[in-house]
């Protein structure tokens, strides 16, 4: 079965990865991929081979061979040879002076109606008063579990 991402390397991106393999100066990881994609090489002069020799030559997973081919030809040499930066790392929502005036809505009186103040209704108080655009209740949470604050 051909492969649903052909791998066509330019003599560029061939002296490139023949270099790096031949000096074998870099991560594991790294090095591995130029191998697969060396090996993937669809050129009349590549040696074009299939997903199961390459796992079988180089003592790899077959979706490991899929995923190099697929970021070589739909993001480039670089992606293929690299890793992806973590994308998992949350970022602060709110500032300083955000969070103060957040406690001070949790601190004071609840409006009339109500016994107390709900996450959600911090939440939604918070982007009525225009602080800011929009707030999660589950960030209303973190805020005040970091500052020792109890709704209850």
């Amino acid at each position: 079965m051909p492969a649903k991402y052909k791998v066509t390397l330019t003599d560029d991106e061939r002296q490139v990865l023949t270099a790096l393999v031949s000096k074998g100066k870099a991560a594991a990881r790294k090095l591995t991929h130029a191998r697969i994609l060396l090996q993937a090489d669809a050129a009349p002069d590549g040696p074009n081979w299939l997903d199961a020799q390459i796992e079988a030559a180089l003592n790899v997973e077959r979706t490991t061979v899929f995923r190099v081919r697929e970021a070589f030809v739909e993001e480039g040499l670089e992606a293929a040879l690299n890793r992806k930066r973590p994308t998992g790392r949350q970022y602060r929502k709110l500032d300083g002076a955000q969070e103060a005036r957040l406690v001070a809505l949790a601190c004071s009186a609840p409006p009339e109606g109500r016994l107390r103040w709900t996450l959600q209704f911090l939440a939604d108080k918070f982007v009525e008063l225009k602080v800011v655009d929009a707030i999660g209740r589950e960030c209303v949470r973190t805020t005040l579990k970091k500052t020792n604050l109890s709704l209850g």
